[in-house]
C-alpha cells in the first residue's frame, strides 16, 4: 500500500520540522511549506492525503487559503491554531475544514484524528476536477474550457479524469490501457493510447504557452503537467 501523503502549511519552523520528524517516523510521506501562498501552489501541485493547516501565516490566513482550496480540491483539512475560540471553529468548519485543533496539542490527539479522516474520505470526492482552465464535473460528466463546455467520447472524458487526477504523475502506456479500457474487456494495443490522447489534445486546444497540457515522455508514457 502506497503512503499516505502529508502536507504541513506552518511558518513556525521548529514546529513544522517536529511535525514532519514525527509523521515520518511513523511511514508518512510528508511536505512541508511556511506560507500561503507556498501552501496553494502546493496543493495544486501534488497529491495529498491529508493538509495540515496553521490559522496565521505571513501572506494571510489558513481561513483565505481553504477557502481557495475548496475552489478545485476536497483534499481534508486539518486546522492547527493559537487562536482558542468558538467563532474561529464554527468559522473552519463552515469553510469546509475537516478538524480543528488548537495550540498547544497533543501529537497522540492529533495523530489519532489524521488516521480517523485518512480512513474516512478521498480528495477523489470532490465534485469538480480543476487543472489551468479545463474543468471537469464529474456529477454531469462534462467538461469545459474557461466555461465553455467541450464535447468529449466517453472514453476520451475517462482519459482525460484520469490524467488530471494523477497530474504532475507519469502514466505509461500500459497504466493507461489496463485503467480506461482493460475495464471493458476489450482488446487494444499500444497504438490505441497513442491515438485517443492526440484526439483530446486536438480537442483541448492548447494552454496559455501554446504546449498543451499533455506531455509525451517518449518511450515512458504521458504527463498532465500543471505548471
Amino acid at each position: 500500500m502506497a503512503k499516505a501523503k502529508i502536507l504541513i502549511i506552518e511558518d513556525d519552523t521548529d514546529l513544522r520540522e517536529g511535525l514532519k520528524f514525527s509523521f515520518e517516523s511513523d511511514g508518512y510521506e510528508v511536505a512541508d511549506v511556511g506560507t500561503k501562498q507556498e501552501g496553494i501552489l502546493e496543493i495544486r501541485r501534488g497529491v495529498y492525503d491529508t493538509v495540515l493547516l496553521d490559522c496565521n501565516l505571513p501572506d494571510g490566513t489558513g481561513f483565505e487559503l481553504c477557502r481557495e482550496v475548496r475552489r478545485f480540491s476536497n483534499v481534508p483539512v486539518i486546522m492547527l491554531t493559537a487562536r482558542d475560540t468558538e467563532m474561529d471553529e464554527i468559522k473552519a468548519l463552515e469553510l469546509g475544514m475537516d478538524d480543528y485543533l488548537s495550540k498547544p496539542f497533543s501529537m497522540g490527539v492529533l495523530k489519532a484524528r489524521m488516521k480517523r479522516i485518512l480512513h474516512g474520505r478521498t480528495d477523489t470526492d470532490v465534485d469538480e476536477l480543476v487543472s489551468g482552465s479545463i474543468t471537469i464535473d464529474k456529477s454531469s460528466c462534462k467538461v469545459y474550457r474557461d466555461e465553455k463546455e467541450i464535447t468529449l467520447s466517453k472514453l476520451e472524458y475517462r482519459l482525460l479524469k484520469y490524467l488530471i487526477e494523477n497530474k504532475n504523475h507519469v502514466l505509461s502506456k500500459e497504466q493507461i490501457l489496463d485503467r480506461i479500457w482493460d475495464s471493458d474487456g476489450k482488446y487494444v494495443d499500444n497504438n490505441t493510447v497513442s491515438v485517443n490522447i492526440s484526439r483530446l489534445r486536438k480537442k483541448l486546444g492548447k494552454d496559455t504557452f501554446g504546449t498543451g497540457y499533455i506531455k509525451t515522455l517518449q518511450g515512458i508514457g504521458y504527463i498532465w503537467k500543471e505548471e
